[in-house]
C-alpha cells in the first residue's frame, strides 16, 4: 500500500523505532544496516561514522530504501524508496548524531552523554536527509 506522508506516518516516524537502511553496493550488491534516525518535518536523518561502507555508498549512489519497523510489533512498518541528500558539516552531523543518542538514550541519560563524549564527539561524521517519498505503509 502507498499513500503520501500523513499525520499518522508522522507519528509513527517520530515514535522511536529502529530502521534498516538499504543502498547499493559498488559492484551492484544490495547492502544493509540497522540505523537510528530522527524524522524532521518531511525527512528523515541519518548519521554514520565517515568510512563506514552504507554512507560511502550513499555518496557515489544516493538511492536509498529505509523500513521502519515498530518495537512492540513487527507486523507495523514503514518503508520509503528516496534520494538521500548528504549533509558533511561535521556541526551539524554532531548534533545530529547527539540528538539520536539523547532520542535513543533517553531512559539514560548519563549513558547518552557518554556516548556522546566519548564516541562521536572524536569521529568524523556524515548525516543525511531523506525526504519522505515512495512510502509503503503497514501499520494496520
Amino acid at each position: 500500500m502507498t499513500e503520501p506522508a500523513s499525520e499518522r506516518v508522522h507519528a509513527f516516524l517520530d515514535d522511536i523505532h529502529f530502521a534498516t537502511i538499504a543502498t547499493i553496493d559498488p559492484d551492484g550488491r544490495p547492502r544493509q544496516a540497522v540505523i537510528w534516525y530522527t524524522l524532521d518535518g518531511d525527512e528523515l536523518v541519518v548519521n554514520s561514522l565517515v568510512g563506514r561502507r552504507w554512507p560511502a555508498n550513499l555518496l557515489r549512489d544516493p538511492r536509498v530504501s529505509i523500513a521502519v519497523i515498530d518495537r512492540e510489533d513487527s507486523l507495523r512498518w514503514i518503508g520509503m524508496s528516496s534520494t538521500a541528500v548528504p549533509v558533511h558539516d561535521q556541526a551539524t552531523a554532531q548534533a545530529d548524531i547527539a540528538g539520536m543518542a539523547r532520542r535513543y538514550h533517553a531512559d539514560d541519560p548519563e549513558h547518552a552523554e557518554a556516548l556522546i563524549r566519548d564516541r562521536f564527539q572524536p569521529q568524523t561524521r556524515i548525516s543525511f536527509r531523506v525526504p519522505i517519498t515512495d512510502l509503503h505503509v503497514h501499520l494496520d
